[in-house]
């Protein structure tokens, strides 16, 4: 049983370490230069070709942050079919979506694009001057709050779950009521957070700019 627990807690650390890279590395991305992309009519969409912030080091950094958390997720939840399966299938499914955008931007930015392209890698970044980046720009709390305060809840929330489910299953409450209390109080400051962040945006006090 021990050594069943302690490979539990290096998942769980693991795993949570890896996911909040992953939220790091998207609140970075939104807080210096959020990127106005998307689907507009079903059809890939931008309005300017943003190359400052952590798009300076990675051309997919919101991408990467996605895959990093559900990894990390996967990992702590102890859910070996999804990090064997799942995350193939996401990545699968992410370069198809990047694939998609770089034919559009290519076709809309041109030179200017292929020029992007040959300094920042697709996926993999190169954090190399990432204090300068960080330091010569403002970063936006306002619009981290309003364009990401889903995101944190959903997979902290979801995974605080798993991790209680797994514990009360594994060794009862009694046994684990010192982890369940405190996952229990960590699941309430977050949906507490939440509705403050949902509030906030919902009644315009809190603006993206």
């Amino acid at each position: 049983m021990f050594d069943n627990h302690l490979i539990e807690m290096w998942e769980i650390v693991v795993g949570t370490t890896i996911a909040v890279c992953g939220q790091t590395l998207r609140a970075l991305t939104i807080g210096l230069a959020y990127i106005k992309r998307g689907g507009k009519k079903k059809k890939v969409y931008a309005e300017t070709l943003v190359q400052d912030g952590i798009f300076a080091h990675c051309r997919n950094p919101l991408y990467l942050g996605n895959i990093l958390i559900l990894l990390g997720v996967g990992i702590a939840g102890n859910s070996l079919l999804f990090v064997l399966f799942g995350i193939p299938l996401l990545l699968f499914a992410y370069l198809a979506i990047i694939h998609a955008e770089e034919n559009y931007l290519g076709k809309k930015f041109g030179q200017e694009f292929k020029d992007y392209c040959r300094r920042v890698n697709r996926i993999i970044p190169d954090f190399s001057g990432i204090g300068n980046t960080i330091k010569s720009m403002e970063f936006k709390w306002n619009r981290l709050v309003v364009k990401e305060y889903a995101t944190p809840f959903v997979w902290i929330t979801g995974l605080t779950f798993l991790i209680m489910k797994d514990t009360y299953l594994d060794y009862g409450y009694d046994a684990s009521k010192y982890t369940l209390w405190p996952l229990s109080i960590l699941s309430m400051v977050i949906t507490c957070a939440f509705f403050v962040a949902w509030y906030l945006k919902k009644n315009k006090f809190l603006r993206a700019k």
